[in-house]
């Protein structure tokens, strides 16, 4: 079983199966086809978030928040930190450790970016680049409260668990689709972010020797 692997080849199938960070990403998300149905082939703002991927005693662990409630998008939604790559920052990387740092206190030195995911399109017209990193054990998240409600930890076995995984119907302006979700310690995490999630695992499982 995946689960059952020792953190150390865990952490060496992570390395196999990111894109390397001077790879050149495609211009459209992965999931392109399905969102030009449901929103259109219009311009996507390009966004960051950081995958912080934290070396536990018994394994890795994927850092994670959730939004506060009064939040004009997404309020209450479990996400990585990230948003929208400004005009001031160098590139997704960038993008990724300043949102990081603004959301949840944790500075760009405690972080070792290693690699993408495959990028990630949205319904609110958002391409998201999924910057992979380390962090750093001891790391202290100070949550902004305007933004963030909590910061939590998840084994990464806990995603790499069929088991784990469920499917629920919903229904997008007419359209009904299929959307992920997990569930861990009483937190839903479902959308974006368990897409992006999914691509994790499927990038893993391509990296087996």
């Amino acid at each position: 079983m995946i689960s059952a692997l020792a953190a150390a080849d865990l952490r060496e199938r992570v390395l196999r199966g990111v894109r390397p960070l001077d790879a050149l990403l495609p211009e459209n998300g992965w999931n392109h086809d399905d969102m030009r149905l449901l929103i259109g082939a219009g311009v996507r703002r390009p966004a960051a978030v950081l995958v912080a991927l934290i070396n536990r005693d018994d394994g890795l662990n994927v850092l994670l928040t959730r939004r506060t409630d009064d939040l004009n998008h997404h309020a209450g939604q479990v996400s990585f930190p990230g948003g929208a790559i400004d005009a001031g920052d160098a590139n997704a990387i960038a993008a990724a450790l300043r949102e990081t740092h603004e959301e949840i206190g944790v500075d760009h030195g405690l972080i070792e970016p290693i690699g993408y995911l495959d990028t990630f399109e949205t319904i609110s017209s958002y391409r998201i680049t999924p910057v992979v990193a380390w962090l750093d054990a001891g790391y202290h998240a100070v949550p902004n409260p305007r933004e963030v409600a909590e910061v939590f930890e998840v084994p990464l076995a806990h995603f790499l668990d069929p088991s784990k995984k469920h499917v629920v119907r919903m229904s997008y302006q007419g359209r009904e689709r299929d959307i992920h979700e997990f569930w861990y310690a009483g937190q839903r995490i479902w959308g974006a972010t368990a897409a992006m999630l999914l691509n994790f695992v499927q990038r893993l499982e391509i990296a087996l020797p």
